[in-house]
């Protein structure tokens, strides 16, 4: 199963620990996470369901070509890897 993990930025606001979710695509991979946590989803996803602009996924070392669907494939042995954005100085 793929592994859906958070940055520890992400993990200071909210629960979200590593998980191994069932799931062929990152939008499918990602609603497992959020049947477990649905805060989650606010925090990530828009009122359209699309990626925030603040946050980015990775499927092992290549961004998601697909923000708005998040069609993206995702094999068993994958890493969904999810963080925010960060700005300032």
């Amino acid at each position: 199963m793929p592994r859906v993990s958070f940055t520890a930025n992400l993990q200071r606001h909210l629960d979200c620990p590593p998980a191994e979710v069932a799931g062929r695509t990152v939008r499918a991979a990602l609603d497992a996470v959020f049947a477990v946590n649905p805060w989650l989803r606010s925090y990530l996803l828009d009122d359209q369901g699309r990626l925030r602009r603040h946050v980015n996924v990775f499927v092992n070392d290549r961004p998601v070509a697909d923000r708005a669907r998040l069609a993206d494939p995702v094999a068993d042995d994958d890493e969904i890897f999810v963080f925010q954005a960060l700005s300032g100085g």
